[in-house]
């Protein structure tokens, strides 16, 4: 497996994990090639998070985003989709912000059973270690947001991501 793994080219075969880690907790991990301070810039950039953040397999579509990236700030994501007649809103308030390095953000439109997520970015050489946390109020607000499909996208947000990130490396080395 890892010979094969080695085969592939490296520049957009990183892999996604999901674990659910206990009966409230589910963890993503994923490697990005480029540095922390990339990879925090398009997860607090609207311009930037709207290219990436919405799987294009999920036919939904980003109609707002609005991000005041700052501890005690809000953000707000407004989503349409062709099955449902009225757009679906999303938003929390952030928590904790430390540039390039930690994000932490409520879940609110959940009500009490949001979930509070926590993203890292630790630097490796060239590339980022991303662990994205969330935690569940309840074991049934995690399972239920898993039957919901809407835990299911990331490898392919964070596959639309690296394709952002080489546009943001792309553009660093000419400035």
């Amino acid at each position: 497996m890892d010979a094969a793994r080695e085969i592939e080219p490296t520049s957009m075969k990183n892999r996604t994990t999901t674990e659910r880690k206990s009966d409230r907790e589910l963890v993503v991990t994923r490697t990005f090639n480029g540095p922390a301070r990339l990879v925090f810039e398009a997860w607090t950039t609207p311009e930037l998070f709207k290219r990436w953040w919405v799987p294009k397999s999920f036919g939904l579509c980003l109609l707002s985003c609005e991000m005041d990236v700052r501890v005690g700030g809000t953000y707000r994501l407004v989503f349409s989709h062709p099955a449902s007649p009225d757009p679906m809103a999303f938003f929390g308030r952030y928590k904790e912000v430390m540039p390039h390095s930690r994000l932490v953000w409520t879940n609110d439109e959940g009500g009490e059973d949001g979930a509070v997520t926590t993203v890292t970015f630790e630097e490796r050489g060239a590339e980022t270690l991303l662990v994205m946390h969330d935690l569940y109020p309840s074991k049934e607000a995690l399972d239920g947001a898993i039957a919901s499909g809407s835990t299911g996208g990331c490898s392919e947000s964070f596959e639309q991501l690296d394709e952002v990130l080489v546009t943001l490396g792309a553009n660093a080395g000419r400035s």
